[in-house]
């Protein structure tokens, strides 16, 4: 697929202003210049034209966000002044598998003041003697050289470290819910207790005022037998006191 072509499609419906990373890996270069990208991308940080086709970078336009640019297993071999005037802020770039065999025409790098990692995995410059000691030199600005400081410590993973927070993040945020579960646990557990103790409080009150009506009930039956005895008592003395009478008469 042409270059222009496949930038028009990676697009999406989205105005080229609206686009902050472009990749078109792979597809044709047709005359080794690059082209359908415009001045337009003005937003864009991240470029990649790896396997394109590419012998020259005189028609790229300025892209003032530009951050990282992938450029590898093209057929570049100079033009790089150009990077300095069109993508000043560029602090990776990717050169891998391109022509470069002088370190003369890695000169015109000193001018990207913010490079700060530089590949260049399978280009002929490798080969040189004193090949990581000479590009540290040339360019004192870059930090890591195909993966590693000059004193060979390897560059950190940004996007690992991205994962790594991302991990960081769940794994937080699973902790927290999984407090906040404990939490209503604990708050379920009370919420039974006390409504076990008041359903307790409940049938023990319940029991209580069974009994003091059973000693009502009883104090009743009590006095309505007291009653009746002391009735059949003012009887008897009724009919004692008739008898007298009757005998008092004769």
């Amino acid at each position: 697929m042409e270059m222009k072509k496949r930038i028009s499609l990676e697009l999406r419906n989205r105005t080229p202003v609206e686009v902050a990373e472009l990749v078109v890996d792979n597809c044709r270069s047709s005359d080794g210049e690059i082209e359908g990208l415009t001045d337009e991308f003005k937003e864009l940080e991240f470029l990649s034209m790896v396997n394109v086709g590419l012998t020259s970078l005189a028609k790229l336009p300025t892209l003032p966000k530009l951050r990282k640019l992938e450029l590898s297993d093209n057929n570049i071999s100079g033009s790089l002044e150009t990077l300095a005037e069109k993508c000043a802020n560029l602090t990776y770039l990717n050169l891998s598998g391109n022509k470069f065999k002088e370190l003369s025409t890695l000169e015109a790098l000193q001018n990207l003041k913010n490079l700060k990692s530089l590949d260049l995995f399978n280009c002929e410059i490798t080969t040189l003697e004193d090949y990581r000691e000479s590009i540290f030199e040339l360019l004192p600005q870059v930090t890591y050289l195909d993966g590693f400081d000059a004193e060979d410590n390897e560059a950190p993973d940004s996007e690992a470290d991205d994962d790594d927070d991302d991990e960081d993040g769940e794994e937080g945020a699973g902790q927290l819910g999984e407090y906040e579960e404990e939490e209503e646990d604990e708050e379920g557990s009370e919420g039974g207790e006390v409504g076990l103790s008041y359903l307790m409080k409940e049938d023990i009150q319940d029991e209580e005022d069974d009994g003091d009506y059973v000693e009502e009930e009883e104090e009743e039956e009590g006095e309505e037998e007291e009653a009746e005895v002391q009735g059949e008592k003012r009887k008897r003395d009724a009919e004692d006191e008739g008898e007298d009478d009757d005998e008092d008469d004769d």
